[in-house]
């Protein structure tokens, strides 16, 4: 007896061994409540899996030896996938051979207790049924462990609350990351789904199967950016890229009416709307932060912003926000308010949490892998804009990025279904293209990477005194039905009979001073606004009440 405490093969060994058991979960009640279990069920689920072959695959993939309660039966599931994972029969003969080889058979009460498992069901009918309700208990346990584990480090002093915090996060999606995994489909179910996903994308006439970006030549190229994936939008500092995602943000929630969440790890939520106010109004950044505007362009601004509060973007500004807020976060926007794209500004200067702290490299391959897994889970697009490294400045010629250029981590061009770079040739002094055209406003979305498509570059316009990107000039659209498009002159945002949901030059609200005056009043891009939104009067505003019509003029320039 003295060599086996516990107790041997017998009947009188293993209650021994069960009140040790019952003993130790004494010490992790917590508020006099026994953890939740289902030690009948476990008996049930080990006898299946000696008595069918099949048994153990039902159940494999979903429970693991620590989710059984009692200790001797983790014990006995561990040799049983020992034993599966082998190929080897599994009978009470062979789970008893293999628990005597760990040292383990006496410990779980000899091989009398197995043959006592393999009496407690008739068949493995409902192994996988019962195998779910030991998952559920050993998650309910789980989640009591760290509550407990919450508490505890709460009361103490010289906890770092905001690490706390952190760390908690961490703990608890851990729990869901490593228990709530999908489960496979049958080829014939994926190929309906495809098929109605295909004949969805047949149905829209405008071909975008995606989140549209507002750039009509990018969107056809793209479909509009696609469920699931992680794009990445790469450029050096002063580039343009948080105008860029600005710019498509807008465009998504006005014209497409998509939810969209907007985290700035960067600038402040008035900042970003401060952008926002003077892209949609046509006032330049320096006079909206001065207050230097005079009466008419007040109006103008108010007019415009009144459209653009319809928009539904969610901005956060948190800073160092790490990978754990930011899935908590935006698994409660497409809950609450079904948000549709996600954008981060920018990825460098999120974190990967306390314990990644340190290792850079492997922080951001860390931050760049859940990104791509939060998409994956709630099934929309996330835009997560990155820099480039120094790299591109050094090197001669026209300095046009590449991949490798991707700051800290290759793991970014990996983890990315889509990698768009921001290239102004006028940013490095470069004044004339290759055909001696002019650069200036000239800036080109090369896509990289893609990989659900082609590879090319997109002209598009950027206006520097709006911090703004539009459409460079003619996309290679047909006229549309209402009055068509001119070429070489951006089209506004906003709904109307085209290809790609935009207005048509009848509602045509300009991009130059209008005939008859001078300044910035020649109309401003606005989501389906009409010229006649100008405010009246004299001024600068060069007239007023004017609608263009492409039929009545040839050209309004």
């Amino acid at each position: 007896m003295a060599e086996n405490p516990i107790g041997s093969n017998t009947r009188g060994g293993l209650n021994k061994f069960r009140n040790k058991t019952q003993s130790a979960d004494m010490s992790q009640m917590v508020f006099g409540k026994i953890p939740p279990q289902a030690r009948d069920l476990e008996e049930a689920v080990l006898g299946a899996c000696m008595l069918e072959k099949d048994a153990v695959s039902a159940i494999g993939d979903f429970l693991k030896p620590e989710c059984f309660y009692v200790e001797a039966h983790q014990l006995i599931f561990t040799a049983i996938m020992h034993l599966f994972n082998e190929t080897q029969p599994i009978d009470i003969l062979t789970v008893a051979e293999q628990l005597r080889k760990n040292g383990h058979l006496e410990m779980i009460g000899g091989a009398y207790y197995l043959t006592q498992l393999s009496n407690r069901v008739a068949s493995a009918a409902n192994i996988e049924y019962h195998g779910r309700i030991i998952q559920q208990k050993y998650l309910q346990r789980e989640l009591i462990k760290a509550s407990s584990d919450i508490i505890k480090d709460s009361y103490e002093e010289t906890t770092d609350v905001f690490e706390l915090l952190d760390r908690s996060e961490r703990n608890l999606f851990q729990i869901t990351d490593q228990n709530m995994r999908k489960n496979y489909a049958d080829l014939s179910s994926l190929i309906e789904q495809a098929k109605k996903e295909i004949h969805a994308a047949a149905e829209h006439q405008d071909k975008l199967t995606g989140v549209a970006s507002g750039f009509i030549a990018l969107d056809r190229m793209t479909g509009g950016w696609q469920k699931s994936d992680l794009i990445i939008v790469a450029a050096r500092p002063g580039m343009g890229k948080t105008s860029f995602v600005l710019s498509m943000a807008k465009n998504a929630a006005l014209i497409g009416e998509k939810a969209v969440a907007l985290f700035s790890l960067e600038m402040a939520a008035v900042q970003l709307t401060s952008r926002l106010i003077s892209s949609e109004a046509e006032l330049s950044l320096e006079k909206l932060r001065k207050g230097n505007l005079a009466s008419h362009e007040l109006q103008q601004m108010e007019t415009k912003v009144r459209e653009l509060s319809k928009a539904k973007i969610f901005i956060d500004d948190t800073p160092a926000l790490s990978v754990f807020e930011l899935r908590a976060k935006a698994r409660r926007l497409k809950a609450q308010h079904n948000v549709e794209l996600i954008i981060i500004d920018y990825l460098q200067l999120m974190s990967a949490g306390a314990d990644m702290r340190g290792n850079r490299e492997q922080e951001i391959s860390t931050i760049s892998r859940s990104l791509k897994a939060i998409a994956k889970e709630l099934n929309i697009p996330v835009i997560a804009l990155s820099q480039l490294s120094r790299s591109v400045e050094t090197r001669g010629g026209n300095k046009r990025p590449m991949l490798s250029d991707l700051r800290e981590s290759g793991a970014i061009e990996q983890d990315a279904d889509m990698v768009v770079f921001i290239y102004r040739p006028e940013y490095y002094g470069i004044l004339t293209d290759d055909n001696q055209q002019s650069t200036d406003g000239k800036a080109e979305i090369i896509i990289a990477k893609h990989r659900n498509g082609a590879l090319d570059t997109v002209e598009v316009r950027f206006v520097k005194e709006f911090a703004r990107f539009e459409d460079w000039g003619n996309t290679g659209f047909p006229p549309s039905p209402s009055g068509g498009f001119v070429p070489g002159v951006t089209p506004p945002s906003g709904g109307g009979n085209n290809p790609a949901g935009y207005t048509p030059l009848s509602n045509f609200t300009g991009g130059a001073p209008m005939s008859g005056g001078a300044g910035a009043g020649g109309g401003f891009t606005t989501f389906g606004s009409k010229m006649n939104d100008m405010p009246s009067g004299g001024g600068d505003t060069g007239g007023a009440n004017i609608d263009y019509n492409i039929g009545d003029v040839e050209d309004p320039f």
